[in-house]
């Protein structure tokens, strides 16, 4: 049969494809003024295609009547004969269709990207870059200001400042009087008007989750896209609470399991979704009496390899996403340098030198430095500020401090080491000198070969 694609909308408006999958159509069907939302068959559709081509001036009803009983599919899909007889004939072309330009709920193509992916590396490999390079490929459909919402784990992080909670805000409140039981109001002499006052009030508010939540079913057109930095910066378990078994999700990518929220969050997605009378929205999903995650709520988080014994993630909690690696690599596009003085060294030369270290010394990738560890300047500078108090703080505070310094790099000759002290003039800049004597002796020490020292050029521009 002629095969239908989302977006066809019959000429008579009664039939819109807004997804597919293997087996099955997601349609919209409107009749009597009233739409809702069916799964059809694309097996059973062959049935009524082939029907039709023999029968076009057949009713849906003589279609039910003569197919019924001939396939093994569930028979409640017959009643949607008329549903499937419309489809029938915009396959065959018995009737026009339009497509439309709207991107759908359940549209895989809009954004074929994991519901709910983990980036995660070693710090500095662009993590928070992957995420904001995605969004801006997919510029046409994702709004960043109005479908991105953003939040960050840390150690004092809970489900109350992910989902939401009652909190204390101040309100402009009616003033009023009781007499013999009456309750009155505070007129004002100047203006003629009842009084108001400014007084706390407890009103149910929103955090980062929640506000995605209702943003996705409110919005079923558009993906929407809850990003959470630093994921195991925070106690998971207790951060999602019962929201975490809404992660399991259906070939429809909507949850597959769905909650009973507490009253207080009830009450709010109640009196949320009233003002959005003309979405289609689930009875219970609208009242607030269930929760599921819709097919367009889209859950993006980053995790530094670095800090993963902070809050250990565990194995439910992890098959529950998809986990991209972002592995440690050149940018050559961007060519960064670092400036100690008058000297310059290649960065991607450093990082590539000690990392080997690292590696040697740690056995593991957790505490290597990305690319982007380092933010250079508009010029593509590291310069030796940045340098001394991000990079060697790092190396001296949260590397070697643990593993001891015992590679050749920490020796600076007469059986004394680098201290990290030895990196700062008394005033605080840096001591440019040992800065560049520990970059000389990592350089000579590592790969001799392949120095990172840029060198310098003469007035001609022609290296010394």
């Amino acid at each position: 049969m002629n095969k239908l694609n989302i977006g066809d909308t019959s000429d008579n408006g009664q039939i819109t494809i807004i997804d597919e999958d293997r087996i099955c159509y997601l349609v919209k069907s409107t009749s009597r003024g009233a739409f809702g939302i069916r799964t059809i068959s694309k097996k059973l559709l062959e049935e009524y295609v082939a029907y039709f081509g023999m029968h076009p001036n057949a009713t849906a009803n003589d279609a039910r009547d003569a197919l019924s009983g001939n396939s093994d599919i569930d028979k409640f899909e017959y009643g949607y004969t008329s549903t499937l007889k419309v489809m029938a004939q915009m396959a065959l072309g018995q009737i026009g269709t339009t497509t439309s330009h709207i991107e759908f709920t359940h549209k895989e193509k809009a954004l074929p990207y994991p519901r709910q992916q983990i980036f995660y590396g070693a710090p500095g490999t662009g993590k928070s870059h992957r995420i904001k390079e995605i969004i801006q490929e997919n510029e046409k459909i994702i709004d960043e200001k109005e479908q991105v919402i953003r939040t960050t784990f840390h150690p004092d992080s809970d489900y109350s400042t992910f989902v939401g909670c009652y909190k204390p805000i101040m309100k402009s409140v009616l003033q009023t009087y009781v007499v013999e039981g009456k309750e009155k109001p505070v007129i004002d002499m100047a203006t003629g008007k009842q009084s108001e006052k400014e007084e706390i009030v407890y009103n149910y508010t929103p955090q980062a989750f929640v506000q995605a939540y209702i943003k996705a079913w409110t919005n079923p057109s558009k993906p929407i896209i809850l990003v959470i930095e630093e994921i195991n910066r925070g106690n998971c378990a207790q951060i999602f609470g019962d929201i975490f078994q809404l992660l399991d999700r259906g070939d429809d990518s909507v949850s597959d399991y769905e909650i009973n929220p507490d009253k207080a969050l009830e009450d709010y997605l109640k009196g949320y979704f009233e003002k959005y009378p003309d979405v289609e929205i689930r009875d219970e999903i609208r009242t607030g009496e269930s929760m599921k995650l819709p097919a367009n709520l889209y859950i993006w988080a980053t995790m530094n390899t670095s800090d993963q014994s902070l809050f250990p993630i565990d194995s439910a909690f992890k098959r529950r996403w998809e986990w991209k690696y972002l592995p440690i690599n050149n940018h050559e596009d961007k060519n960064y340098k670092i400036e100690i003085g008058s000297t310059k060294y290649d960065w991607w030369g450093f990082l590539s030198k000690i990392n080997q270290v690292i590696g040697d010394t740690t056995s593991s990738e957790d505490k290597k430095l990305g690319y982007f560890f380092a933010k250079a300047n508009a010029k593509g500078i590291v310069t030796a500020e940045q340098f001394v108090g991000k990079v060697l703080f790092y190396l001296w505070n949260d590397v070697f401090k643990n593993y001891g310094f015992d590679n050749q790099i920490f020796d600076k000759g007469d059986n004394k080491k680098f201290d990290f002290s030895e990196f700062f003039k008394q005033d605080g800049s840096p001591n440019v000198d040992m800065v560049n004597k520990f970059l000389g002796k990592l350089d000579e020490t590592i790969d001799k070969e392949n120095s990172f020292v840029e060198k310098a050029k003469d007035e001609n521009g022609q290296g010394e």
